[in-house]
């Protein structure tokens, strides 16, 4: 009797993928379906969500161009791709980091930051070429003046918009993941301060109406972000393997000389040449007359924390290196301690001198007696 064989079902459906540690991707898709009915009933409410808003015709010299402002519809547009972004953190969470955590066997601390290194490797890369993108394209990187020219820039292209509402939205769910990731409470603290750091620099730049300097600021950032977390993630495979670390020692030295660099060069000499000093939040001006006034000071606290960084990093690295040679040398003395004993039980094992005689272990002598005759 011949039975039929049960089809196998894609493992997005199976109960594993809904249920195990992901609970809240069934609450992300019945949002989906119901975003997606909401699309076919009533197609402008569906744009909202979907598309960035506040779309407004810039004269230029050769027409008109299609640009953005920010205002409060942005925060509906933020919320939709917090949900998205939920559901892609736990597809690469299912079908990625879940499949080499079985075959590495960590234990449960390297598991939770094999985790998060993870996960950051694939925002870092995807958002360093996206905002590499961005910064060639609007010529951002060939001409540094635009950094601050025609302050306050208001007026934001569509890629230039969307990146930013797509990078609050990412830190945003970063939040809730803290929850759904079951991070230890040890480790809660330190995310939290880089969560919150991250949303501080990208919401300040976006309603100061420093997007250009923040794109250049994110991708030096980002760039180092991704070596540190993918030398992690290399050496929770290989903890002999360190030369990754080298390199992002380099590329976080680097990034940071050029993250000094841009503040001192835009703050301390472009902005305070734009022509309209005045502070006017309804044109977007704020770069203000005060402002202005404190503009040292503000430098002077961007060095300091820029050296505080530089000093933590140093620290690190001389921690790290000192532990390296203890481990070297303690290597080597057992190594020297492992021959001397090998020699002593060589010794021991083929006789000694005594005299230029050869003489056994228990003093007699190796050779052998000659039997007299009867």
């Amino acid at each position: 009797m011949a039975f039929r064989r049960r089809a196998k079902s894609h493992p997005l459906f199976s109960q594993e993928f809904l249920i195990h540690n992901h609970a809240d991707i069934g609450f992300c898709l019945v949002l989906s379906v119901l975003i997606a009915l909401m699309f076919e009933v009533t197609a402008k409410t569906a744009f909202l969500f979907i598309l960035p808003q506040y779309n407004v015709s810039v004269p230029t010299a050769d027409g008109e161009l299609v640009q953005y402002h920010y205002g409060l519809k942005d925060l509906v547009t933020i919320l939709f791709y917090i949900f998205i972004a939920i559901i892609l953190h736990a597809v690469v969470q299912e079908y990625a980091l879940d499949k080499i955590n079985r075959r590495l066997h960590l234990s449960k601390v390297k598991h939770s930051k094999f985790n998060e290194s993870g996960q950051l490797v694939a925002f870092h890369l995807t958002s360093v070429i996206w905002c590499l993108y961005v910064v060639v394209t609007e010529g951002y990187i060939s001409n540094p003046r635009s950094l601050w020219e025609n302050y306050p820039h208001v007026y934001l292209p569509y890629q230039v918009k969307f990146f930013y509402l797509c990078q609050l939205a990412y830190w945003l769910h970063a939040l809730p993941e803290l929850y759904f990731q079951k991070v230890r409470k040890e480790e809660i603290p330190r995310q939290l301060r880089c969560i919150v750091l991250y949303l501080l620099h990208i919401a300040g730049a976006y309603l100061l109406n420093l997007t250009r300097l923040g794109l250049i600021l994110l991708l030096l950032q980002y760039l180092a972000e991704f070596f540190f977390h993918m030398a992690r993630l290399v050496y929770f495979t290989d903890e002999n393997n360190e030369k990754l670390f080298n390199v992002w020692a380099v590329v976080f030295v680097v990034t940071r000389l050029f993250t000094l660099t841009l503040y001192i060069l835009v703050i301390g000499f472009g902005l305070p040449r734009v022509e309209s000093q005045a502070l006017d939040p309804e044109r977007g001006n704020f770069f203000s007359f005060l402002f202005n006034n404190i503009l040292f000071s503000v430098l002077l606290l961007v060095c300091l924390f820029q050296a505080s960084v530089m000093w933590r990093f140093i620290h690190f690295q001389l921690r790290r290196w000192r532990e390296y040679w203890n481990e070297q040398s303690s290597r080597k003395r057992a190594a020297a301690a492992s021959t001397k004993q090998q020699t002593k039980l060589l010794k021991r094992d083929s006789g000694y001198h005594e005299n230029g005689v050869v003489k056994a272990e228990n003093g007699t002598s190796p050779r052998t007696k000659k039997l007299k005759s009867p």
